[in-house]
């Protein structure tokens, strides 16, 4: 294929002599064009991208349109085989020039790289031609779109103007939209969108809604779960990204909740059953032989390690036949007439042995990181831990526990950029112990109230209640192992007294502290102390 009116043009026209050294050592091609479309200057760079097409110092003079078909004849580019696609393709490259925005586009070589071009006006009225080798951040992003797409949460990535730039099908689907067609759509265009088309169940007014949502959008790390108008429930997070952006995660939790909701109905018939059985079997027994020998031990103050060692066996006693005669009792129960119960019968003691599994199983957890805190073999894993996120996600699963004595559940200010040096698994365990102490304590129609707040170098988290409160001589004792104050009253003495020891241990391992205050009549306070970030 001939190229016809060639001009004779010097390589560096249009460019300083001084700047020439510098363009060759870029590594990517510029070409610069007059209004004619010819080419005045290439650098070396031009060459190894085109590596069929002739020096550069040989091309100047071409016009636009005799380099893309002397690429074409060259065979250096990708699916172009038929007379129609060459002039398609010179059409649509030509028109880069000539577009109002000059976008980028990508150029596929034969050999399998991918081009970038990029132009712009010269004041001359040419252009200037920027070629990159873009192969591996193609490869690189096309890689990265497949995983998302593979994920079962739905993602969706925002610009540093809060526009939608990419998202899965996931997210496509879950709000009703192609993907294509939410590209470039602000955050909270979409999000009114989705409410005025009734997307989302709307807890209350409206805008009131779609602030807390734009709160935890716009949170260096924020968290809620919201549900959809069909019944299905999503734990959303978002974070901010590096470069300035925002990346968004619906979580399916619909089964949780539900499960969540049958086990808080299970937990009131297993609390009847526990103390049925426990009165008609042996916790008159147990509870005077514990008593009697807690008295003796505290009496005496030469047995006081026989004494701690006794109280630890006791209490793990009571603590382990607890969920075991539950599951014992039951389980015997099924098994010793199968066939005679119904389907919702068989259903409901199942829940109640997974549920007094569970228990047994938490018992045991918090005593091996209790071991494991005393023996210097627990791992931190720490990181930039949003405090205000961690409230809401510790409180979150807690609040119908809560709701069920008629106890407010409040969480106070927390600036969104308050962040904390700590384990996030460590901080939320810490929390949800000192809220769990709180709702147990606290009688019904009363408050607990979670804070956090930066003074100097630290972070301070309080839960605090307004409960019967402790006194002043046991609040030293109850952050050991067993322990407990019982808050002026008998009721609670079922806990195994390890959430406290287990708050302490995790904030000293942190480098911080845990501190209580409290008086009689006035509340209870716990403040954990944490580096800030």
């Amino acid at each position: 294929m001939g190229i016809a009116q060639k001009v004779a043009y010097p390589v560096d026209a249009g460019v300083a002599p001084d700047v020439l050294p510098a363009l060759d050592a870029l590594r990517c091609a510029i070409t610069v064009f007059d209004a004619a479309e010819r080419l005045t200057y290439a650098n070396r760079h031009f060459n190894h991208l085109f590596r069929s097409m002739p020096p550069r110092e040989a091309l100047v003079g071409h016009s636009y349109e005799a380099l893309i078909r002397l690429e074409i004849a060259n065979g250096e580019l990708a699916d172009v085989e038929t007379a129609a696609g060459v002039d398609a393709l010179v059409a649509s490259r030509r028109a880069q020039f000539h577009a109002g925005a000059y976008g980028p586009r990508d150029l596929r070589l034969a050999d399998g790289r991918i081009v970038e071009i990029k132009s712009r006006r010269t004041k001359e009225g040419g252009w200037i031609a920027l070629w990159s080798d873009a192969t591996q951040a193609r490869h690189l992003l096309a890689r990265f779109e497949d995983t998302v797409e593979l994920s079962a949460d739905a993602f969706a990535f925002w610009d540093t103007r809060d526009r939608l730039i990419h998202c899965n099908e996931g997210f496509a689907q879950l709000h009703g939209q192609p993907a294509r067609a939410l590209r470039g759509v602000s955050f909270e265009q979409l999000l009114r969108a989705m409410v005025a088309r009734r997307r989302f169940a709307i807890d209350g007014n409206a805008e009131d809604w779609i602030e807390r949502r734009l709160d935890a959008h716009r949170a260096q790390a924020g968290a809620l779960t919201i549900a959809t108008g069909a019944g299905a429930a999503y734990l959303v997070r978002d974070r901010a990204t590096r470069d300035g952006g925002r990346a968004t995660v619906f979580t399916n939790v619909t089964d949780r909740h539900r499960v969540e909701a049958a086990l808080d109905e299970q937990t009131r018939s297993l609390e009847t059953t526990r103390k049925a059985l426990e009165q008609s079997q042996n916790a008159a027994r147990r509870q005077e032989n514990y008593l009697a020998d807690l008295t003796r031990k505290l009496g005496d103050a030469e047995s006081e390690a026989d004494a701690a060692k006794t109280a630890f066996l006791r209490t793990m006693s009571h603590e382990l036949k607890t969920p075991l005669n539950a599951i014992i009792g039951f389980s015997d129960l099924l098994k010793s007439r199968p066939g005679q119960f119904k389907p919702e019968q068989v259903a409901e003691y199942a829940g109640l042995i997974h549920l007094a599994g569970g228990n047994l199983l938490r018992l045991i957890n918090q005593i091996l990181d209790l071991t494991k805190i005393a023996s210097g073999r627990f791992m931190l894993k720490r990181a930039a831990v949003p405090a205000g996120a961690t409230l809401w996600a510790a409180a979150d699963p807690l609040m119908e526990r809560a709701q069920a004595k008629s106890i407010t559940l409040e969480i106070g200010d927390c600036g969104h950029d308050l962040l904390v040096d700590a384990d996030e698994a460590a901080l939320g365990n810490m929390i949800v112990y000192l809220v769990e102490n709180a709702i147990t304590f606290t009688p019904e129609g009363g408050r607990v109230r979670l804070s956090a707040e930066r003074r100097g170098w630290n972070a301070y988290i309080t839960v605090s209640d307004n409960g019967p409160g402790v006194a002043k001589d046991d609040l030293a004792r109850i952050v050991e192992p067993f322990e407990q104050a019982g808050r002026g009253t008998t009721d609670h003495a079922d806990g195994a007294g390890l959430g406290l020891p287990l708050v302490k241990g995790l904030a000293e391992l942190h480098g911080g502290t845990l501190t209580l205050d409290s008086t009689p009549g006035a509340g209870f306070t716990a403040t954990i102390a944490l580096p800030a970030i």
